[in-house]
């Protein structure tokens, strides 16, 4: 069972890329406390749907979002730190953290995972999106298997700007 609109984000750890550090932990309660983050997931960096479309529109809507309260934008994929600095660095998204999940624990502990096995991609994340006001899952949007509408970077501002 994923979790559901209300539900505190789970604890557990993403990887993010420190230019004087190298990669470091990110400590998932920490990190959305006291603030309203969003957090949007792609199967896979570099993958076609995720690099065309899904980070480029909240790197668009970043500062739109950021007029809506939004203190916060990250994305996450289970692929290394490694991978997804390289993906931000090659997209621009500068002020996007991009936060690995290299084992998936994280989509995991939400219950969002999903068996790409038959695409040869392993265990990945679904697509979706949230918004967690203060570490509670005010807004979430997950995909149906294979679409991309609900987490766009488009449909989360107009649920937003209600």
């Amino acid at each position: 069972m994923s979790v559901q609109i209300g539900d505190k984000i789970p604890p557990g750890h993403f990887l993010r890329m420190s230019d004087e550090e190298g990669p470091v932990p990110v400590d998932a309660e920490g990190y959305f406390s006291k603030r309203r983050v969003i957090l949007f997931s792609v199967p896979g960096a570099f993958t076609p749907t995720c690099s065309n479309s899904h980070l480029p529109g909240f790197i668009q809507y970043y500062d739109k979002f950021v007029q809506l309260g939004v203190d916060a934008i990250a994305c996450t994929a289970v692929n290394d730190t490694f991978v997804m600095h390289a993906w931000g660095l090659a997209t621009g998204a500068d002020k996007i953290d991009m936060l690995a999940d290299g084992n998936g624990n994280f989509v995991h502990s939400l219950g969002l995972q999903m068996d790409a096995t038959a695409y040869e991609m392993g265990h990945r994340g679904q697509r979706f999106a949230l918004v967690a006001d203060d570490g509670v899952i005010s807004h979430l949007m997950i995909e149906s298997p294979g679409d991309f509408r609900l987490s766009s970077a488009q449909h989360v501002f107009s649920v937003l700007d209600q």
